[in-house]
């Protein structure tokens, strides 16, 4: 059996989000359920080196992963890259899909306006579609770690409501895909869903 510090048996469910606000633990929990599985992990990482504090956020979490594990770096193309990657004997472990989706968000460099009607890039409609489609399909165990982004203030700009709405939509989704949902605060995962 293999035992998560969580004391779950990771093989429960094929698919699991982790989900939780900034400097919540879902990463590490995530880590922690993917070294635990026993299974080779493939590390997708969303993010992209924008600036110096971004580039010391994606170091640490190089220096913190096994070296054992392969890492993929890929901003986009979530979808290609899952279905690359994820075999019946492996777990892809995905860190984070609201990083992701703020990727797809700007990768045109569109100007977006403070006030009024956002129109999603085609780009973003494409690739959550594909994304949704490739996690539904992948043949192993994969792990989705997410922010929360809807428990505060209601932002003012349409741009940053656009990007909470369709942040809480891209979670409601995977949800419902996944097998195992686990909301994380303070280090401390609480199970929402569970396999059947």
């Amino acid at each position: 059996m293999h035992e998560s510090a969580s004391g779950m048996d990771v093989r429960d469910g094929k698919r699991t989000l982790i989900f939780g606000g900034a400097r919540s633990g879902k990463s590490r929990h995530a880590e922690q359920l993917a070294s635990a599985s026993g299974k080779p992990v493939t590390y997708i990482a969303t993010a992209a080196v924008g600036d110096e504090e971004m580039a010391a956020r994606i170091a640490l979490h190089r220096q913190q992963r096994p070296a054992t594990w392969h890492t993929v770096e890929e901003q986009l193309s979530l979808a290609a890259a899952l279905t690359a990657h994820s075999r019946p004997d492996n777990l892809v472990l995905v860190d984070c899909l609201t990083v992701w989706l703020s990727n797809l968000l700007f990768a045109g460099q569109h100007d977006y306006p403070e006030i009024g009607k956002i129109v999603a890039p085609a780009l973003f409609l494409q690739q959550r579609s594909a994304f949704l489609q490739a996690l539904q399909a992948a043949p192993g165990e994969v792990i989705l770690v997410s922010n929360e982004v809807g428990m505060g203030i209601v932002p003012q700009g349409a741009i940053s409501r656009w990007f909470v709405d369709e942040a809480g939509r891209l979670n409601q989704a995977v949800a419902a895909i996944c097998d195992r949902v686990q909301w994380v605060a303070a280090g401390l995962p609480l199970t929402l869903k569970e396999p059947r």
